[in-house]
């Protein structure tokens, strides 16, 4: 194999644990590779590092599989990765059939997202390495899960980055491309060939449930930017006396309206509507619930979009935080990686301010069980999640 030698003077986060190697980090490659290959990675002390794939496409130019000498880089080594993954999911969340299987860099696979609706799993190759190994992946897949069928969502802008084509389609087998699957007792209709991302967003499995205690029969709740219905299906099954859904995406509020009918559930009103109008004009209007839950997609995608998201995110807070009774609960969510925790927390105590508010926070929780987080990496640690209690301040 090729082998990378890093520069002196280079922070040492790989010795810490973290799976990339940018461009600027290496100080000369010695020997032929092809994008892709294997490489040994050392320091400038030609000190042995890490084994992983190259690719000079990439400003990640290495991606770390292991920094053990002795591993061997072949398909037995992808196949028990694979296992790994699954046995953890098994021991964490205990029986589950539905959950991120394979969560890349987090499960030591970097660039192989997989998860598992059932008896049908979905699958994303996001870089160049993972790529020139999709029958070793194929093979684990079907060794450790024995699906009915693999499902392709490679229709990601990143794979271009890494000098790949976008595609989607069944990998094995054939299955419906609407799948059901149940999580902490609620049913879904999962949407595998056109739902965003995989499907499905498994990271608030455990945020979701958290929602329990502030639910009792009298409670009544606000659901904005519900998308398929999660959080407002979680507030029906906890008993919910009336929840009012909210989502811009006339189709994600049908298949909303499909999961509620699925469970048995009648007492939700859905709303077609842009969340920052609707949550103004209640306010305006003198409406208020018991529990406004929050729970937007990312609206910043890089460090220079931070300012304009606050801002963003402090509109749809302060709102929402106006509509929640004295004594309520208001649950707030941001999965922008590059709004940092405490920049978000800061966020929301701004908002409480303007409000005339006074929070106190009883749950705080980032993604769940099955997106672990590797302590080096921060880019994993991309969910903020809250409740917090709400009270006036006069």
């Amino acid at each position: 194999m090729a082998k990378v030698f890093l520069k002196r003077n280079r922070k040492k986060r790989l010795e810490q644990g973290h799976p990339w190697i940018f461009q600027s980090e290496v100080d000369h490659i010695e020997g032929d590779f092809a994008p892709g290959d294997f490489v040994d990675v050392y320091n400038h002390q030609h000190y042995f590092l890490a084994k992983g794939y190259i690719n000079p496409k990439s400003q990640m130019i290495v991606r770390v599989l292991t920094q053990n000498p002795e591993d061997e880089l072949n398909e037995q080594f992808f196949v028990e990765r694979i296992r790994q993954a699954w046995a953890y999911r098994e021991r964490m969340i205990p029986g589950v059939r539905s959950c991120r299987a394979i969560y890349g860099e987090a499960d030591f696979l970097p660039g192989l997202i997989v998860d598992k609706y059932e008896d049908v799993l979905v699958a994303q190759i996001l870089s160049l390495g993972m790529e020139k190994r999709k029958d070793w992946i194929l093979r684990g897949l079907l060794e450790v899960f024995q699906p009915r069928a693999i499902y392709l969502r490679n229709d990601v802008y990143v794979r271009e980055l890494e000098g790949l084509e976008q595609e989607k389609g069944f990998w094995y087998g054939e299955a419906e491309t609407e799948v059901l699957i149940e999580e902490n007792g609620v049913k879904y209709i999962v949407d595998i060939e056109n739902g965003q991302k995989t499907g499905f967003f498994f990271d608030q499995r455990q945020n979701r449930a958290a929602i329990k205690p502030l639910i009792d029969s009298s409670t009544t709740v606000l659901d904005c930017f519900t998308h398929t219905g999660s959080f407002m299906l979680n507030a029906c099954l906890y008993g919910a006396k009336h929840v009012t859904a909210v989502d811009i995406s006339e189709h994600a509020i049908e298949t909303a309206k499909r999961n509620a009918a699925l469970n048995g559930f009648t007492n939700v009103e859905f709303v077609v509507a842009n969340a920052f109008d609707y949550l103004r004009e209640a306010v305006h209007d003198g409406k208020q619930w018991d529990v406004v839950i929050i729970d937007p997609p990312a609206f910043a995608k890089s460090a220079h979009a931070v300012p304009k998201a606050l801002r963003g995110y402090k509109d749809i807070n302060l709102n929402g935080l106006k509509l929640v009774k004295d004594g309520g609960f208001f649950v707030t969510s941001s999965c922008s990686y590059h709004v940092r925790p405490h920049m978000f927390e800061e966020m929301v105590a701004e908002a409480a301010f303007d409000a005339k508010k006074i929070l106190r926070r009883v749950y705080w929780n980032g993604a769940g069980y099955d997106h672990p987080k590797l302590l080096a990496a921060d880019e994993g640690d991309y969910l903020k999640f809250a409740i917090y209690e709400v009270r006036s301040r006069r």
